[in-house]
């Protein structure tokens, strides 16, 4: 998208100047016009291939810098200095430097007379949905001080879930690469080693052996069909997973997993109840934030239930009445949900349920890391095993026939 520079006057004579991303020349004069400037000049500044434009395409800001922007923008506003002011002190000491040069536009943006939601709502790689329209809301209620706080909060408790996963995940990780470095090991070099002495000494091989042979014959000749297999799949996977049906029938695969489907449904709970929350007690009206929440869901299977609810309550309906009839969410989940519509109390009964969830994940990830280790033990056992049989058993057949 084109963007132009613009010199305009406002209705006191105070002259004006920044820079607008629009279709065309005439949607920046529609904007201009909306903020009721006198137009001086615009011109349309070219748009360099460089090396910013390229991160600002490819490159996402990290939740840990946003989370210590919001804090430190919501202690800025609550202490007094100007949404500029503020927005200069963040730009220059922010390490960060996708948003170190968002926050440069957004400053020019607002400096230029644009609201700080029409700003932010520019770089979408750096503010999602919900914290434009959270800010949006901010900004008609005076609040900003107060919203960036609960932003801040939000995205902690994001960036905790998100840590203890990747922890969770990392022991089996590291345990199954190993595994593999010494599987590969043992089968292209160690057998085949035996299978030259077998064969010099006339020994018959049993079917283990041949198959552990053939597997490691085929894999070390032929590596690349091997990677070109598993590049094929991955690709496929990706491909079937970028149309409708397939992200549809991805997720709904990822929730019937046995163990890990539980972590991923709890995981979708805790974030729906979470950002539901958190907007509602924001001031963003229930509509907009069900619309939001379906986007940020992270599963298509629980995004279609949410949006169920949004089109239940825009006909009149309760939130949690297509819940209930759903089989994803649990009946736990929709109870408190009701009973918060009936009281009034709806933000604060989904705080609740998000904390409730969140100590689930937390627990059964801690359960998942006790189980792991056995089950990653009796696996490796059992390969190692069945090697070993393999390499063993010729051995017996060997020394029967010599004796």
């Amino acid at each position: 998208m084109p963007t132009f520079r613009y010199n305009a006057i406002d209705r006191t004579g105070r002259p004006y100047s920044g820079s607008l991303e629009a279709e065309n020349l005439e949607s920046v004069r529609s904007r201009l016009a909306e903020l009721q400037y006198h137009i001086v000049s615009i011109d349309e500044i070219a748009s360099a291939a460089g090396p910013s434009q390229f991160m600002k395409q490819f490159s996402k800001v990290k939740l840990r810098e946003l989370v210590i922007f919001s804090r430190q923008f919501a202690t800025m506003i609550d202490a007094g200095l100007s949404v500029l002011k503020c927005l200069d002190i963040l730009q220059r000491q922010t390490k960060d430097p996708v948003l170190r040069e968002s926050l440069a536009e957004v400053r020019k943006d607002v400096n230029g007379g644009i609201s700080l939601t029409e700003a932010m709502s520019k770089h979408p790689r750096v503010f999602s949905k919900l914290y434009v329209n959270m800010v949006r809301s901010a900004e008609a209620g005076g609040i900003l001080d107060q919203v960036l706080d609960r932003l801040a909060l939000f995205l902690e408790k994001e960036l905790e879930m998100r840590q203890k996963v990747r922890s969770a995940m990392m022991y089996p990780i590291v345990v199954f690469f190993f595994a593999t470095v010494v599987m590969g090991v043992m089968m292209w070099y160690v057998l085949p080693k035996f299978q030259q002495i077998f064969n010099e000494m006339g020994v018959k091989l049993p079917a283990s052996t041949k198959a552990m042979l053939t597997f490691a014959v085929v894999t070390r000749d032929h590596w690349y069909l091997v990677i070109l297999a598993i590049v094929a799949i991955i690709v496929g996977i990706i491909l079937y997973g970028r149309t409708k049906h397939g992200a549809m029938h991805l997720d709904q695969v990822k929730l019937r997993i046995p163990i890990f489907g539980d972590i991923v449904l709890k995981v979708a709970i805790s974030r729906f109840a979470r950002t539901f929350g958190t907007l509602i007690s924001s001031g963003v009206p229930i509509l907009r934030a069900l619309e939001i929440t379906t986007d940020t869901a992270g599963n298509l299977a629980v995004a279609e239930v949410i949006e169920k609810a949004r089109v239940s309550v825009k006909e009149g309906e309760k939130i949690s009445d297509p819940l209930q009839y759903s089989t994803i969410f649990p009946v736990m989940v929709t109870q408190m949900i009701a009973v918060g519509e009936e009281t009034g109390r709806l933000d604060q009964m989904l705080v609740k349920v998000a904390d409730f969830y969140e100590a689930e994940v937390d627990a059964t990830l801690k359960g998942l890391a006790s189980l792991i280790e056995p089950i990653m033990i009796v696996g490796l056992g059992v390969m190692v095993g069945f090697i070993a049989i393999s390499v063993i058993s010729p051995i017996y057949s060997l020394v029967g026939s010599i004796q």
